[in-house]
């Protein structure tokens, strides 16, 4: 993102893009390997799925969607960082069935109809709205119809009431773009954008959401 988004907090950069696994694993006191775990598991990824990640980073969500994979199956990341391209290779090497790419997610991409699932994490809420909806659009037309949308961020929740120390906490690892992220309507917002059948996991006392969206085509 860079000087695009200035605020935002998504693009990682030197020493954090470098570390970014062992800090996640730090701030979340070392749940974060189970957690993550937890929630691919809940995907429910079939042997031959086709899967684009957007925002794929470390490649440390890609390895663990890729264990589900036969070697019919394939995973797509998108990423805009070098730093995270070359750990996403390196963690995804004894996979032939992993490709990324350098591209921006927040702009038109040219997949079409193409895979069965799409997947997103923690990326979502570091964007201002309007380029939110770029990166939804272009997951609605990535997906063959039926296909699977799977967003996994914060779920909606209204900061003013959260306890001194967790109010602290949100706003010290967060950047600006995600306090406007938790109190819009995700579902509503999907709803328009062509998804339905939604579904939902919670994690960490409902802080964290897991949404699952079908793509139905017109």
């Amino acid at each position: 993102m860079g000087d695009r988004y200035p605020k935002s907090k998504v693009e990682t950069k030197g020493f954090i893009a470098r570390h970014y696994d062992a800090l996640m694993n730090l701030i979340t006191l070392g749940r974060y390997p189970s957690f993550i775990e937890e929630s691919i598991r809940l995907m429910g990824i079939k042997p031959e799925d086709r899967i684009i990640d957007f925002g794929a980073g470390t490649g440390r969500n890609a390895r663990l969607m890729l264990k589900y994979l036969s070697p019919k199956g394939e995973l797509m990341g998108i990423d805009i960082s070098e730093v995270m391209i070359s750990q996403f290779k390196k963690k995804c090497v004894h996979f032939p069935n992993a490709k990324i790419i350098n591209a921006r997610i927040d702009e038109p991409l040219s997949f079409k109809e193409e895979f069965d699932k799409g997947f997103i994490s923690f990326v979502l809420h570091g964007f201002p709205q309007n380029a939110r909806e770029v990166i939804i659009d272009n997951a609605y037309k990535a997906l063959k119809n039926n296909g699977e949308f799977h967003i996994l961020d914060w779920n909606e929740f209204d900061l003013k009431t959260l306890p001194f120390h967790q109010r602290t906490f949100f706003k010290l690892i967060e950047c600006p773009y995600a306090f406007d992220f938790i109190e819009r309507d995700w579902k509503k917002i999907l709803t328009e954008k062509g998804f339905t059948d939604f579904e939902e996991h919670f994690f960490f006392t409902k802080f964290i959401r897991l949404l699952k969206a079908r793509k139905i085509s017109p």
